[in-house]
């Protein structure tokens, strides 16, 4: 297309300007490719341009651009991580492309802070969210305003930055007036100590309370909810933070992938799955098809009763069929649930964390796997989890009369 020259000028700001409606839409003109090598194991090279598939995304209907995979710092400074290791996983997340870190806790603060000393990196080339937490263990319970502000300026002594990306506050406070807390998070911002404020674990009725006085107060509205979401926990993530970031502007951060993932057994048998893998309405199941049969032996005519015993093998049977389809695909049980949950559009920055530097890109080679993930792939996917969450019928009032 061709402009006149009394209209070049109103011509470039069009075409520069990035669409409203989508904002993912400036994905497209990243320039990266999504080829596939033969090998989905490709070698560490350090310095290397940014893995393959990676694309940066508003978290929320902010300005804030992140990395769609985060490093999630919890398990790199866990006991039995050195503090080298630590500091070679964050590189390599740097280097890789990942412009985002989650710390949970005070002592991740602290050992983020001294590696971002070391290293220099220049503050504006990544994002650091931190938590305020409200615990019943703790001196400070609740999310009062002198907790909130007490615990930002903790934070940044240990982190011995100027400023947070995002201070998210863990659980809702049900004792704590939501003004208080909207009016605290606020004050924070305009101090200049945090840039933006998101919550985590909240229910969807928490964050619109949370909006609501946002907007009745003048202050500024949270920008991303951040949520357990895998292919055995859906729900909240798939049926209702869409409509939260529809309406209100909020985004997901997800967590969990790995939480779920299937351990491979030399064997190639037997699947274990870790501690609170699966979530129902009532049950929270963890067990190895052994297992199952062991406790039923033990307790027949106890909580381990013919249909918990059913429900058991049928979550085992699944497992195994995943396995399968991962084994076609030429990837492990974790890359599949990682490429899975990044399919999945409402999910704007999935956390990832990892012990090792191995461990980190070999999750990387997870987006890798995204082009594979057909139409046709999902679909079997669904019908092996048999788990897609529906929303209950509208009840008409009239009806009801």
């Amino acid at each position: 297309m061709t402009c006149t020259h009394g209209h070049a000028e109103s011509c470039h700001r069009i075409m520069c300007r990035a669409p409203i409606a989508s904002l993912d839409c400036m994905e497209e003109f990243s320039g990266r490719s999504l080829s596939l090598g033969s090998n989905p194991a490709l070698p560490l090279r350090p310095g290397s341009t940014p893995t393959p598939g990676l694309r940066y995304k508003n978290l929320g209907k902010s300005g804030l651009r992140v990395s769609n995979v985060g490093l999630g710092t919890w398990p790199v400074f866990s006991p039995g991580v050195s503090e080298d290791q630590a500091e070679a996983i964050l590189k390599l997340a740097i280097e890789s492309g990942i412009n985002l870190f989650d710390i949970s806790e005070a002592h991740s603060e602290t050992e983020i802070g001294k590696i971002l000393q070391r290293t220099g990196w220049k503050r504006t080339a990544y994002v650091i969210t931190t938590k305020v937490y409200w615990s019943t263990k703790s001196e400070e319970r609740g999310l009062s305003r002198k907790h909130i502000i007490e615990s930002v300026k903790a934070s940044l002594q240990r982190l011995q930055l100027q400023y947070i990306d995002i201070v998210i506050i863990h659980k809702a406070d049900a004792m704590c007036p939501m003004e208080e807390i909207v009016r605290a998070m606020n004050y924070v911002i305009q101090q200049g100590w945090a840039m933006y404020w998101g919550t985590a674990r909240w229910s969807q009725v928490e964050i619109m309370e949370a909006y609501t006085n946002c907007r009745q107060f003048n202050c500024i509205t949270p920008i991303v909810e951040q949520s357990e979401y895998h292919m055995f926990c859906r729900e909240k993530c798939e049926l209702y933070l869409p409509e939260m970031y529809n309406k209100i502007g909020v985004g997901l951060m997800a967590w969990g992938p790995l939480s779920m993932a299937l351990s491979e057994a030399q064997n190639g048998e037997k699947i274990f799955l870790p501690k609170g893998s699966f979530k129902t309405k009532s049950h929270s199941y963890s067990w190895t098809e052994d297992e199952v049969n062991r406790n039923a032996a033990l307790s027949p005519q106890g909580s381990w009763n013919k249909e918990r015993m059913e429900e058991g093998r049928r979550h085992c049977d699944r497992l195994k069929d995943l396995a399968a389809l991962a084994e076609k695909l030429g990837c492990t049980p974790s890359q599949l649930s990682i490429a899975w949950s990044l399919k999945h559009e409402p999910v704007q920055c999935l956390l990832l964390g990892a012990t090792s530097a191995e461990q980190l890109h070999q999750s990387l080679q997870s987006l890798q796997l995204l082009p594979r993930l057909s139409t046709s792939v999902m679909l079997e996917l669904e019908r092996i989890l048999e788990n897609k969450p529906v929303r209950p019928p509208m009840i008409s009032t009239l009806a009801l009369r």
